[in-house]
């Protein structure tokens, strides 16, 4: 006998065809490569501005922010650019859909609270704001990555049985 979520996986694979990629797959790899380039690029843009002195006294506020909302931009434009290419998708989610989603967001969600922790044990430290924002930073994208690679994995293969 099926389990259900391997039910649920057979019938989007009749329906979608073996291999495609559905909607929220697509979702999931371009928030995936959109945390991944964002982070880059913002460390990228620190380091080279470094110049021989501390990374504390790098300017770095308005780069992070910038590149944050850069990311929210690119984001929102590519999944605009996805529903433009193939307007038909169906954009409804089924039940393996919302556990996928689910289980990465709690897979993700791991990291938000190490960042969360890891930042006030460094405030109470009286660490540098530099180091304080730059963890917060560093723990949301992983976060999102450690989400993105368990949802992409999981659409490839299948929901673990528990």
């Amino acid at each position: 006998m099926m389990s259900k979520m391997r039910y649920l996986g057979d019938v989007k694979d009749f329906v979608h065809g073996k291999g495609v990629m559905t909607h929220e797959e697509k979702r999931a790899w371009i928030r995936l490569v959109v945390a991944v380039l964002g982070y880059a690029t913002y460390a990228g843009i620190v380091a080279s501005r470094v110049d021989g002195r501390p990374l504390t006294e790098v300017p770095y506020a308005a780069t992070l922010l910038w590149t944050v909302g850069g990311a929210i931009v690119a984001s929102i434009v590519a999944e605009i650019a996805l529903a433009i290419v193939n307007p038909g998708a169906s954009r409804v989610k089924d039940e393996r859909d919302r556990e996928i989603g689910r289980l990465g967001e709690y897979t993700g969600q791991a990291f938000v609270v190490i960042g969360a922790v890891a930042a006030m044990l460094m405030a109470m430290a009286e660490w540098d704001r530099f180091w304080i924002a730059n963890v917060v930073y560093l723990c949301f994208v992983l976060s999102a990555v450690l989400g993105g690679i368990t949802k992409v994995v999981v659409y490839r293969r299948s929901l673990p049985r528990w």
